[in-house]
């Protein structure tokens, strides 16, 4: 017992230091990652706009769309099994590279009924630039991380977007029948929102979501360009997609760090929790010395190669790593077109894209598309699994067919 009451004294010791460390409150590291996500209070959230929808569109139904545009709305359609009919504004707010063709079909039909779509992102599904006919290309911001939005008919000043590495614009459309709404600029004007007519609805389409975001919304009167944006829908009904952000773990608070940050912030929660480590550890230190030796069970040696794999892409899917799997998935993608073509794959432009469609004899709009794919994927910050399920896809598909 004399032995074990200094350990004890040092444990409590301990214990009482980390609780007073941990109760000193802590600069926390800001979070840029883009999510988009409409329950995230972080700078790249999404939550001060999507609080604001009910006043934006007051005495009308906001509902929040967690499944695919496909099965929704075909659910919520006169001949389907939902609660109500779809009609009003559907709205895509970043992420929007997670639309199937499928869905794709279903909200140009849905816009055909006579209702709204507006996306804003920086690129769209492939199966929206053909139907629409459009192409989007990017400006590098050379000088600064400063682009300046406009509106060509709502009479409000520039609003500037800060920590922007460049913008992206409409390089082709119908400039007949499609109308400019807006621009933006860097050393000069690109078009970047404009309205579509599709059938009895209207498409909306944008190409600065980091507008929407908390960090923006929030800074100076930034908030009148989004009104500016808004103001162009008509007042109905709003259906918010939030799919491609319940993908990573939606559980209605996306801000804490952990299940058990919350509960540590209770002061009586936090000692009772203390305290029960202290009698935990307090038990194995009596309980270390056992009656009775281990009888220590010597198994055979097995093969491992199998379990190890195992493990490995178990470790992969639990921490849901996609960056780091699409990161390598490029790396090896790219490595065999250097040892199979000898072709340079530092540089991914229409060069290389010729080059390697007449090395390979494959059609070269399947190649552009893999390629473009990927070049996409290393602007983007934040993945998700249907981001590296495409990619697999775009991948197969070069292989094969």
């Amino acid at each position: 017992m004399k032995k074990i009451l200094p350990i004890f004294i040092i444990i409590v010791a301990l214990v009482v230091t980390a609780a007073v460390v941990i109760g000193v409150k802590r600069t926390k590291t800001v979070d840029w990652e883009e999510s988009f996500n409409e329950k995230s209070n972080k700078p790249y959230g999404i939550s001060v706009f999507y609080k604001e929808l009910p006043n934006l569109f007051k005495d009308h139904k906001i509902r929040t769309v967690f499944h695919q545009p496909a099965s929704y709305l075909r659910a919520n359609s006169e001949d389907g099994y939902g609660e109500h009919v779809a009609k009003g504004n559907f709205i895509i707010i970043g992420n929007s590279d997670y639309l199937e063709n499928d869905s794709v079909d279903e909200l140009l039909n849905f816009v055909d009924a006579g209702n709204t779509l507006f996306i804003s992102d920086y690129y769209f599904s492939q199966k929206i630039h053909d139907t629409l006919d459009i192409d989007i290309d990017y400006i590098l911001n050379e000088k600064d991380s400063i682009s300046y939005q406009s509106l060509k008919h709502i009479d409000i000043e520039s609003t500037i977007i800060d920590k922007n590495r460049g913008d992206s614009y409409f390089a082709r459309f119908d400039t007949i029948n499609y109308k400019i709404l807006g621009y933006s600029k860097i050393d000069y004007k690109h078009v970047n929102f404009i309205q579509v007519p599709f059938g009895n609805g209207k498409i909306y389409l944008h190409l600065e979501p980091k507008a929407f975001t908390n960090y923006n919304i929030l800074k100076e009167d930034r908030y009148k360009y989004v009104e500016g944006l808004i103001s162009y829908l008509p007042e109905n009904d709003v259906y918010f997609d939030s799919y491609a952000k319940i993908q990573t773990g939606y559980d209605g608070d996306v801000e804490k760090e952990s299940n058990l940050s919350w509960f540590l912030e209770q002061l009586s929660f936090r000692w009772a929790w203390y305290t029960a480590v202290i009698f935990g550890i307090l038990f194995m230190i009596f309980n270390a010395k056992r009656r009775q030796r281990i009888i220590k069970i010597i198994k055979p040696l097995q093969n491992t190669t199998i379990a190890f794999v195992k493990t490995i892409s178990n470790l992969y899917f639990d921490t849901q790593d996609h960056k780091n799997l699409i990161d390598k998935k490029i790396t090896y993608f790219l490595e065999k077109i250097r040892t199979d073509f000898n072709l340079d794959t530092s540089t991914l432009n229409s060069e290389f894209t010729e080059k390697l469609a007449a090395k390979t004899g494959k059609k070269k709009d399947d190649v552009k598309k893999l390629i473009d794919y990927i070049n996409w994927l290393r602007s983007k910050n934040e993945f998700f699994e249907e981001n590296l399920i495409k990619l697999n896809r775009h991948i197969e598909a070069f292989y094969t067919t």
